[in-house]
């Protein structure tokens, strides 16, 4: 008896506590979302199973080195997020992935990918209104841009201590773009509206791509220097795709580099989510936050497409893609795509809603530098 409650004793089962259970819920939801609903699971599979480990008592994998012991593993897997490495690598992965042709050759839907962006500084005005301070709100307003690395980057700039629900409301949001979004679209538009059929795109040069990539990272990082590493990654994976002639630096963009870093900062992000930080009143604020942030980012998109038509009906563009102009690549465009052919079932909008898709990706990251030079961290 007495070797059994020794065993028990140097186990891990008496440091389980309520917090941990309550987690392993959370957990067993975001898998369930991954495996089952299929909504992006490379990103929540990672994030969950980071959590689940957060939420053990484990030894050696987020210890910190004291004297001549080294730390755990995640304590230096996770400098990558400290040290903010993984979110502009996953943007160099983005970029050598991303086409914008579509933007290029309909420059008006700009305008549907920067109206999104009032989500994100409408939510910041709601957070501080909530009490959190404007650090705290301009970290939380980014979710509306439904860009997971971004918003990490930013919350680990302006607000490192919220860094797990923003990530997990940043990138839960992003896997449930196909439930949150059309019915906002549905109840803005009207069937005839969705029913719009949008002239076809012309084709894009090499040329205008290369001189496209180089002329937005020189104009982005001159007017927010502040978000020079995700627009310069960003942009430089994409001039590794259009160039023509590294393709293979191109292909480890896309599949090797952006795979492993997807691994190492879904379980860095996973790895702080302990039930003792997670289950506060604050992550249940950011949560909803998050979900008034999408809405507003979609509705804004969808309303700043029908302003269009007003001024100009020559050429109508179809309210759905301005769903697209938050930065879901490429759900967001997928999702006006689906929706458009509910309508019309010989409707294509696809590479229309890549345009403001893309759009959204450089706003996103646009107004997180802003926030980081308007409150002054280096």
């Amino acid at each position: 008896m007495e070797a059994i409650l020794e065993f028990y004793n140097l186990s891990g089962i008496p440091h389980v506590t309520w917090q941990m259970l309550v987690m392993w819920v959370v957990v067993l939801g975001l898998f369930y979302l991954a495996v089952f609903k299929e909504f992006e699971p490379l990103l929540l599979i990672p994030i969950g199973f980071g959590a689940l480990l957060a939420n053990l008592p484990t030894e050696g994998i987020v210890n910190v080195p004291v004297g001549d012991h080294p730390g755990g593993l995640f304590y230096y897997i996770s400098l990558g997020v400290t040290l903010e490495i993984f979110p502009p690598l996953i943007f160099l992965g983005v970029g050598a992935l991303t086409d914008f042709g579509p933007l290029i050759a309909n420059p008006r839907t700009l305008l549907l990918g920067a109206a999104a962006q009032f989500g994100v500084f409408a939510t910041y005005l709601g957070a501080i209104s909530l009490g959190f301070s404007m650090e705290e709100a301009a970290s939380i307003g980014i979710i509306g841009g439904a860009d997971g690395p971004t918003s990490i980057f930013l919350a680990n700039k302006l607000a490192p201590h919220l860094l797990a629900p923003i990530a997990v409301a940043a990138y839960s949001y992003m896997a449930l773009v196909p439930l949150l979004q059309p019915p906002i679209m549905r109840a803005l538009t009207t069937v005839s509206e969705r029913k719009i059929r949008m002239k076809s795109l012309r084709e894009v040069s090499r040329t205008e791509k290369l001189i496209f990539a180089l002329v937005v990272a020189v104009i982005c990082i001159l007017l927010v220097p502040a978000a020079s590493a995700l627009i310069g990654m960003l942009l430089f994976g994409n001039f590794l795709r259009e160039c023509g002639v590294t393709e293979r630096l191109s292909k480890a963009a896309q599949n090797e580099i952006i795979n492993i870093v997807t691994i190492f900062l879904g379980t860095s992000v996973g790895i702080t989510m302990t039930g003792e930080s997670f289950l506060q009143m604050e992550t249940m604020k950011i949560l909803g936050l998050g979900v008034i942030a999408f809405g507003i980012a979609t509705a804004c998109g969808v309303l700043m497409a029908k302003a269009m038509n007003l001024v100009s009906s020559k050429n109508p563009i179809n309210p759905l893609i301005g769903s697209a102009g938050v930065s879901a690549v490429p759900m967001a465009a997928r999702v006006s795509q689906v929706e458009g052919q509910r309508a019309d079932s010989g409707n294509f909008l696809l590479m229309h809603a890549m345009g403001p898709n893309v759009a959204g990706v450089i706003g996103t990251a646009v107004v997180a530098g802003y926030f980081i030079s308007r409150f002054g961290v280096n």
